[in-house]
């Protein structure tokens, strides 16, 4: 796999993937997401990993979608090619949990793909926005699916008609994101909010995400089923068995994620 569009490390059962177009303030194209895609499947299938972190740099987690590289697409270039079904949304697949660290501009696609994350945390200098209404068109990877869902009918669609930006502090005021940290400590901030969860048990971790997911596709009383089946479960692991022998015994749990 090419390293010139991403670039990955792992630490402590956490891989973090930063997005490395910086002369194009990590403008998505094609080819970087589907770097991006083939990294987070890797990880995802890695025993030895337990959460994932996407950064990009301290100018802009993205900009938004490459636009040079889809100007001249016609309607049967997006639809008969599939365009940000088929690898866009690779992300949405992957069960073990995914933060985005955003700094500077998360702008479009950029905004879309911290939004497919499980959640954002947030330099005080970042910058949300989704400004396709500029260019003649909508936004297309979730902006206007995901983001009325995080900040309410108002908000999105103030955002998405005016083009506006939100700053990082209006961002957590509305739920967009999870917290707000000054940007020389954004990746300290990250990798310890990732470090933290892979010191859990990986399959616990993979339930809670699957069940708070769930809480968005179903009913109340279905997903408070689908809730209580996966506590059940839970009950059928070691790591639960390690977990409570360990509080009672008031020493910390020594999780094998089995």
């Amino acid at each position: 796999m090419s390293d010139e569009m991403i670039l990955t490390s792992v630490t402590d059962r956490v891989a973090l993937i930063t997005l490395n177009r910086p002369k194009a303030l990590n403008a998505l194209n094609d080819q970087l997401m589907n770097e991006l895609g083939a990294a987070l499947l890797k990880f995802d299938a890695d025993d030895q990993i337990s959460c994932m972190v996407i950064t990009g740099s301290e100018k802009a987690f993205a900009a938004g979608a490459d636009i040079g590289g889809m100007a001249n697409f016609s309607f049967n270039d997006v639809y008969q090619g599939d365009y940000i079904t088929k690898n866009w949304e690779t992300i949405r697949r992957i069960r073990k949990p995914v933060i985005a660290a955003v700094s500077g501009f998360a702008l479009g696609g950029g905004c879309e793909l911290a939004m497919m994350c499980d959640f954002i945390i947030a330099a005080d200098n970042a910058k949300f926005g989704q400004p396709e209404i500029k260019l003649g068109i909508l936004p297309g990877a979730g902006g206007t699916q995901r983001l009325p869902k995080a900040v309410s009918k108002s908000k999105a669609m103030d955002m998405c008609l005016t083009a506006r930006m939100m700053d990082a502090q209006e961002a957590e005021r509305a739920g967009l994101v999870s917290r707000v940290v000054p940007a020389e400590r954004l990746m300290e901030e990250a990798m310890g909010a990732a470090k933290t969860i892979a010191e859990m048990s990986l399959p616990i971790v993979m339930m809670v995400k699957e069940s708070i997911n769930a809480s968005y596709e179903s009913s109340l009383s279905e997903g408070i089923r689908f809730e209580r089946r996966m506590f059940h479960a839970a009950f059928a692991t070691e790591d639960q068995k390690e977990g409570m022998k360990a509080f009672l015994e008031k020493r910390p749990a020594k999780f094998k994620h089995q």
